[in-house]
């Protein structure tokens, strides 16, 4: 079956999001620190410490949507209720991720966005199915048993 697969892979993929998320805004919150760059007049410090809160903030997001993931693969079940919820709303930070790194990066980085939203898409649609047969219709309550059996005929004496 592809769906644990599917549900390692995104798992992985999500965990290594999230370090590298917080790790650029860290990064990048350290490089206005040093330079004591200021945007707009804006305090640097406040620039550098808001940088490195929101990378830790949005790469602990990434984490957690990573471990829904990761319980989805080891459970072998459907993600519900807040699981489920993160792991819709993280496609859709995807979608939104990509047409902006579509403008703003290029196409590379806007097919990884788009296959990492696939595959997101692909764990919540496969795991949406249904493993169980439905029945085709009520039994007889005289004991026919299964709806593709003939009734039983009346016995005259």
């Amino acid at each position: 079956m592809v769906r644990r697969p599917v549900a390692w892979i995104v798992a992985v993929i999500l965990f290594v999001e999230a370090f590298g998320v917080a790790a650029l805004n860290w990064f990048l919150g350290t490089v206005v620190d040093n330079q004591q760059m200021s945007l707009a007049g804006l305090d640097p410090d406040m620039m550098s410490v808001s940088s490195k809160v929101g990378g830790l903030v949005f790469g602990a997001y990434f984490a957690l949507c990573g471990v829904v993931a990761l319980l989805v693969a080891l459970r072998d079940r459907s993600p519900a209720g807040l699981g489920r919820i993160l792991l819709i709303s993280v496609a859709v930070v995807h979608a939104l991720l990509g047409a902006f790194a579509w403008g703003l990066v290029g196409w590379t980085a806007f097919l990884t966005m788009v296959v990492v939203l696939a595959l997101v898409v692909l764990l919540l649609m496969t795991y949406d199915q249904r493993d169980t047969p439905v029945s085709e219709g009520p039994e007889d309550s005289a004991g026919g048993g299964s709806p593709l059996t003939p009734p039983p005929t009346p016995s005259t004496p």
